[in-house]
């Protein structure tokens, strides 16, 4: 029975989204089937007011197109609290017609700001002290009458906030209403708490903590920062069943108190003194008379905007692995992973006990928990208990970063500590899961563990650097070296848009941007942090193929282009400013951050990297003029490049390795120079002994820039090394997360300086965008966004790699990527989901070799195309699952077959014959084969010193394809 579904609708990246401002909502879908080459080619979008589509407010009819994503509501302007139900059913090139899809609904928000009816409120600063520490509590009693249908919640807080409502908790979010551009963008929320109301009287309550909003912000430690003053404003809408419709709002007749919560902030932790509970202090049976009054607050209503980014929310619970006494005598909880989160723990004790929790990443070599590299962050909680029979507490406005807990004054701990009694539980944005990756070598299984452990704990609501330290800030460098890593791994879509808005919100008027979003500290305009700007934006279209916020980017990508233009010496040269370089790189000078790779050299390229995705912008939407403005300037600029920074003869005038990898990633070297340059990057790793030495700006392109440059082989060993420097070094020091330094802890046990070591820092976790595009060979067609048309070139590595494994669920469904090497036999399963095609290449197969699902490619069905080149077979697919066989002709233990005809040939004959051999009547090589040739004559001698597999078949293909 044939099968033709339409599945996973989403509004806006989001099933089912309750409270969204969008007034014209886009639509996706993705669809299955049973049938190989399934292509949808028409659909059609009913919505309705409501459920059974008895009311249909937009009907698209049959629509002509294979468009599953991002299909913008057309129907009547959106009404605010309003709920929407929409299906979708589709017709494909079996002339099969769908059933209509199960019915999915997105429900407005307020969208207008007339619609705000409510008060800002606060405690009354005669009575509650408006910069006292301890947590503010806010409630309202209220009745009800029969027949309640819906009730809706909408409001935000500052700083942050949580609710109840007659006495249970509403929802399970935290840390709202996120940080944003508060004085630009302030988001509010959207609850449904039908079932939590009741008819007569009910409660409302509202806690309310410092946040980000007014507590201590980053290393500079500021107060304040927006604001000092915390408030809060809600409405509440219930409907009742004959139609009619009630507002309860905060205003003045609003009530308030101080409750157990003494102290709560980002960085330092909280007091939580359990004996000043306030029984059923949001019920409505509460009697009042002790409660003081609330008075509004002068905040503005005209910068509220609907949540846009996923909640944050405990996402998972893990248990301790083990307790133990350190030698300085303390009890320690290990948690057996690098997390970020807190502890909630049970405990029966006698009324007034304190207890204790300072939160460490790792032990010293003593083996004793380690706070040296907090900053002025404490990361403690204490809690004294009220007495009763059991007692439970986590945090409620805290997050600390991980592994190792102190415990202090736990009852009965100098006997051992409970485990049971404890937990940790992990709290990020809740992004959806979307990639998975595993290969043959367990310690690369590993550092992909690290890499998503590493992106859970510092995707809290905005991409931060650290998670542990008083900083935890947006940094626009990190965010824009790992976003292409990032997106394999979760759906980051409205995590970053809501990221990229508060960017555009803080930019500065001349096009700066601020080095950290929220702009929070000093510090503007650096190369490579700038410019997420437009490489965020850019690499969100590619990914998700988001046109909208690509439009609604532009000015701002373009703004931050023409602040470089204004600033360097010479128009098409960035030599001026502040920059931080290539950040941490192991060739900097004694005593510096900044690697030894020119920081104008560093400018100029991501100028040139800036200039292209502006002008690639501008041909998406349409915008000619540009086009042609920014392709003589994108021209310009790499004139200039090679005029300053390369010599006649091809050569970089830096010789570092950072230099080499991003001239070759931002294609700013051509021809010999670009062969020059990939060679040069290739003998700067072999005479490094297979370390790098590269640092935030280079290390995220190193292996992207080898395998591009023909020496993926170098990329493995690169990743395969175990000593430091490298990424399986911290592995092997018991590495959950990444580092933020190479060697934040030494060979010899002992720390990089206190002053910047965090254990937990991804930027280096970059690494994983190789792993998915090269090793299992998942890419897409870059003119075809979101991977429409998808790529699969799986790039094998000899015995270093015999078995890799990729999925990643995207826009239009599922990309499997496996492959396995035997000494006889390759093998490569793919899954191309409908609505998608895919261009695959079979490294170093043969047609005549090649079986697909137990057929011999040429009797094979379902193959749209295929063609045989010097790289392998080159195949074009439709959806399904494959599986490809073919003959290993080169075995385990040698990739390439011609590679060791070239080394036999060398050990016996000079170098000059292997030339006649592959380009015979060759008179006078080029200079970059001259150069290879000279490196060449050493291998009889020295075989593995100065040669690799990869320059080997490097030069038989320079041969195979110069025709001289």
């Amino acid at each position: 029975m044939t099968q033709l579904i339409v599945d996973s609708l989403t509004c806006e990246y989001r099933k089912n989204p309750l409270g969204i401002d969008v007034k014209k909502p886009r639509i996706s879908w993705k669809v299955k089937s049973n049938l190989r080459g399934t292509m949808q080619k028409a659909y059609q979008i009913q919505v309705a007011s409501n459920e059974s589509f008895t009311d249909i407010l937009w009907d698209t009819k049959i629509v002509a197109s294979d468009d599953s994503i991002h299909i913008e509501y057309e129907g009547p302007d959106v009404k605010p609290r309003t709920r929407y139900y929409y299906r979708v059913k589709i017709w494909d090139n079996y002339d099969r017609e769908s059933p209509w899809s199960k019915v999915a609904w997105w429900e407005s928000g307020l969208i207008y700001t007339s619609e705000w009816k409510a008060n800002w409120i606060t405690p009354s600063p005669e009575e509650i002290d408006p910069h006292s520490e301890p947590a503010f509590l806010l409630r309202k009693k209220f009745a009800l009458r029969k027949g309640i249908v819906s009730a809706r919640l909408y409001g935000t807080g500052v700083g942050l906030y949580e609710l109840f409502l007659n006495g249970a908790r509403v929802g399970d979010d935290l840390f709202n209403p996120g940080w944003t551009s508060y004085h630009k963008r302030l988001q509010y929320q959207t609850y449904d708490v039908t079932e939590q109301l009741v008819e007569g009287q009910n409660a409302l309550g509202i806690v309310l903590a410092d946040g980000w909003y007014k507590g201590t912000l980053s290393f500079e430690n500021k107060r304040h920062v927006y604001g000092d003053k915390r408030a809060a404003i809600f409405q509440l809408y219930v409907k009742y069943q004959d139609g009619t419709e009630e507002l309860i709002t905060t205003d003045p007749t609003w009530k308030a108190s101080t409750g157990p919560i003494l102290y709560s902030e980002i960085y330092n932790g909280e007091i939580y003194d359990a004996r000043l509970e306030i029984e059923d202090w949001c019920l409505p049976s509460l009697e009042e008379q002790n409660w003081k009054h609330t008075v509004k607050v002068n905040l503005p209503v005209e910068n509220l905007v609907a949540q846009e980014n996923w909640p944050t929310r405990v996402t998972e619970v893990i248990k301790p692995v083990d307790t133990f006494v350190t030698p300085n005598g303390e009890t320690v909880i290990d948690m057996g992973q690098n997390m970020v989160g807190r502890i909630r723990f049970k405990v029966n004790a006698p009324k007034g006990t304190r207890i204790c929790l300072k939160h460490g990443e790792v032990l010293d070599k003593e083996g004793n928990i380690y706070f040296g590299n907090l900053g002025k962050a404490e990361q403690k909680v204490e809690y004294i208990t009220k007495g009763v029979a059991e007692e439970e507490y986590a945090p409620h406005f805290t997050y600390h970063g991980f592994r190792y807990v102190r415990v202090e004054g736990y009852p009965g701990q100098e006997n051992g500590l409970p485990l049971d009694n404890f937990v940790g539980e992990v709290i990020h944005s809740d992004m959806e899961p979307t990639g998975e990756f595993e290969c043959f070598q367990p310690l690369i299984n590993q550092l992909q563990k690290n890499i998503v452990w590493g992106q859970r704990g510092n995707f809290l609501d905005l991409p931060t650097d650290c998670p542990q330290r008083n900083e935890r800030l947006g940094w626009t460098g990190d965010a824009q070296v790992f976003i292409e890593t990032a997106v394999f791994n979760y759906h980051c879509g409205p995590f970053f848009t809501k990221w990229l808005r508060d960017l555009k919100a803080d930019q500065l008027e001349d096009g700066n941007v601020p080095i950290v979003i929220p702009a929070v500290v000093a510090g503007v305009g650096s190369a490579a942090w700038g410019d997420a700007a437009t490489i965020v934006p850019w690499t969100l279209y590619q990914t998700y193929g988001d046109k909208r916020l690509l439009s609604e980017q532009y000015e701002s990508m373009k703004a931050w282009v023409e602040f470089i233009r204004r600033q360097g010496k010479s128009e098409y040269l960035w030599n001026s400013g502040f920059h931080f370089g290539d950040w941490l790189a192991l060739d900097a000078k004694e005593n510096s951050f900044v690697g030894a790779t020119p920081k104008d050299f560093i400018a100029t390229v991501f100028y040139a990297y800036s200039t292209r995705i502006v002008r690639d912008t501008a041909k998406i939407l349409g915008n000619f003029a540009d086009v042609q403005e920014y392709s003589l300037l994108l021209d310009k600029i790499i004139e200039h490049f090679n005029q300053e920074f390369v010599t006649p003869s091809g050569r970089l005038v830096s010789p570092t390795q950072t230099a080499h990898v991003i001239a070759l990633m931002f294609d700013v070297v051509k021809g010999e120079a670009k062969d020059r340059t990939a060679f040069e990057l290739n003998e700067l790793i072999i005479q490094n002994d297979y370390h790098l030495t590269t640092g935030f700006v280079g290390t995220p392109y190193l292996c992207l820039a080898l395998s591009k440059g023909g020496y993926h082989e170098t990329a493995v060993k690169l990743l395969m090394q175990e000593s430091y420097p490298s990424w399986l070094y911290a592995i092997k020091k018991g590495a959950t997360t990444i580092w933020e330094h190479w060697d934040s802890i030494k060979e010899d046990g002992s720390f990089w300086s206190d002053q910047m070591n965090s254990f937990n820092h991804y930027a280096y976790g970059s690494i994983g965008n190789w792993l998915y595009k090269n090793v299992a060979g998942i890419d897409m067609d870059n003119a075809a966004p979101a991977y429409k048309r998808i790529r699969i070139e799986p790039k094998f590595a000899g015995i270093e790699l015999t078995f890799a494994k990729a999925s990643y669920d995207m826009m239009y469904g599922k990309i499997l990527s496996s492959w396995t090497l035997t000494d006889a036999e390759v093998k490569i399963d793919l899954e191309i989901p409908p609505n998608t095609t895919a261009e695959v290449i079979l490294p170093y197969a043969t047609i005549s070799d090649v079986f697909e699902s137990e057929n011999l490619l040429i009797n094979a069905t379902d193959i749209s195309s295929y063609f045989e080149k010097e790289d392998g077979v080159h195949l074009t697919i439709g959806s399904g699952v494959y599986c490809f066989k073919y003959r290993n002709k080169h075995g385990l233990k040698q990739t390439f077959s011609e590679e060791t005809r070239v080394i036999d040939l060398l050990n016996q004959k000079e170098t000059h014959e292997v030339i006649e051999r592959y380009a015979p009547g060759i008179s006078k090589p080029p200079a970059i084969f001259a150069l290879k040739t000279e490196k060449l004559r050493d291998l009889p001698k020295h075989p593995e010193s100065n040669l690799t597999n990869g320059m080997v078949k490097e030069l038989i293909e320079d041969l195979n394809k110069i025709n001289w």
